[in-house]
């Protein structure tokens, strides 16, 4: 019984896992890089109020994890971040499970 219910238990986290655009991303770290490196201030002042607009907006040009990934990997640019491939993805996940919510 207790095998079956450890085999039920990982096959559930896999498939969890494996639902995720951003299986290796970790959403806590991806808010820490995203706050360390003020994110927030190009999007007040492209946007104005509290910068988060730029996730809710109507037209906003993110609309699938592909997006979202190359979105990131550009503001990393633009920024001078001097993020890795995992930190983009540790932001990408951060963001997608805070607003985009995309499976």
């Amino acid at each position: 019984m207790r095998q079956i219910l450890f085999t039920l238990f990982a096959l559930a986290y896999a498939a969890s896992a494996a639902a995720s655009p951003f299986p290796n991303g970790d959403p806590k770290l991806g808010q820490k890089l995203a706050t360390e490196k003020n994110c927030n201030a190009c999007h007040i002042q492209k946007f104005g109020g509290t910068g988060e607009k730029i996730y809710t907006r109507a037209e906003r040009r993110v609309t699938t994890p592909q997006k979202l990934a190359a979105q990131v990997s550009a503001c990393n640019t633009n920024l001078n971040a001097g993020w890795f491939p995992e930190d983009e993805e540790h932001v990408a996940a951060f963001l997608n499970q805070k607003y985009y919510k995309f499976k």
